[in-house]
């Protein structure tokens, strides 16, 4: 493919999604990350796009939402690898709220594994994942449907949480910056997402790395509400990526770095679609005192020992405890 012709599909595949990782855009055009990253630059030189954290954004500083069919084809890896990782952290009959996304589509799937759970959610898609769970009890809100994201917004959905209170909330988002927190590119969903985390003892944030360091235009939860976060291991290029990790670190955010292991193909137990991954898990302590949430009295964050005791196998995850200085 020349480099006219490459260049024309990378810019097309931003304007169609909003955002784009490199890695996703060799994928496409069939070359390496290198190529593609000066495909980038050059398009960024006539201000056709932005350069973003190992990606690629529409100019102009703030990505625009993509919708669901272009979503769910980005970073599927990174998806499942990161849902993987999610799914250990909720135990035998808890209560929890789990946002929209595909991200977060992904982490429903194998939560329907986990017997006992009460699930409220928003999402449609959640909801479905869920609804033939084994002793999974779904709570829909109320509102209006969003047809872009198949997630239900409004007053509606933001009163019926009024009173509500869980163990934790997974959220997703189009952004996460150290400096703005978790925000995303339309106010209705932006608005919901924050009734979520009010009923939460416990906020974990589901980011893959291209999401790092993007600015979108609604906040939805600011960095020192976040718990946790879990997101994929960053490219070895992407310095950047790792820069925000330590920053939101600094602040007190626990980070949990997912990453797909060997024999990462095929179908999960039961025939249930979900891909048998392994991740792999390796644990990166840093200095300092770990964080209590505070939504919530004794919502102290676990170390990666602590993970494992509570039923993720060593070979699950790739795990990087990063504590505030």
């Amino acid at each position: 493919m020349f480099a006219a012709e490459r260049r024309q599909l990378i810019l097309e595949m931003v304007r169609a999604n909003g955002a784009v990782s490199l890695r996703e855009l060799a994928r496409v055009v069939q070359t390496s990350e290198v190529t593609v990253r000066r495909d980038v630059r050059a398009l960024e030189a006539e201000g056709l796009l932005d350069r973003r954290h190992g990606g690629a954004v529409l100019p102009g500083g703030f990505t625009r939402e993509s919708g669901f069919p272009q979503k769910s084809h980005l970073a599927t890896a990174e998806k499942t690898a990161i849902a993987d990782l999610a799914a250990g952290l909720v135990e035998e009959g808890e209560a929890v709220v789990v946002g929209a996304g595909t991200t977060t589509q992904e982490l429903a799937r194998r939560l329907a594994r986990i017997p006992g759970l009460t699930v409220v959610t928003n999402s449609l898609l959640v909801a479905q994942a869920l609804a033939h769970a084994n002793r999974v009890e779904v709570v829909m809100t109320g509102g209006t449907l969003r047809g872009s994201n198949y997630a239900l917004v409004g007053s509606g959905a933001e009163q019926s949480l009024q009173g509500l209170r869980v163990s934790r909330a997974f959220l997703s988002g189009s952004g996460l910056t150290a400096e703005r927190g978790l925000s995303t590119s339309n106010m209705l969903s932006a608005s919901v997402d924050r009734a979520l985390v009010q009923a939460a003892a416990e906020v974990v944030v589901l980011a893959d790395h291209t999401k790092l360091g993007t600015d979108t235009m609604f906040q939805t939860v600011p960095t020192d509400v976040i718990t946790r976060l879990v997101t994929d291991e960053p490219p070895g290029h992407d310095e950047r990526a790792a820069t925000e990790l330590q920053a939101l670190a600094d602040q007190g955010v626990q980070i949990a770095v997912a990453g797909p292991g060997p024999g990462a193909s095929g179908a999960g137990p039961a025939g249930d679609g979900v891909p048998a991954r392994q991740p792999q898990r390796r644990d990166m302590p840093l200095p300092g005192q770990r964080r209590t949430h505070p939504g919530g009295p004794g919502a102290q964050l676990r170390s990666a020992a602590a993970l494992a005791e509570q039923g993720l196998p060593a070979d699950r995850a790739r795990v990087a405890d990063m504590r505030r200085r």
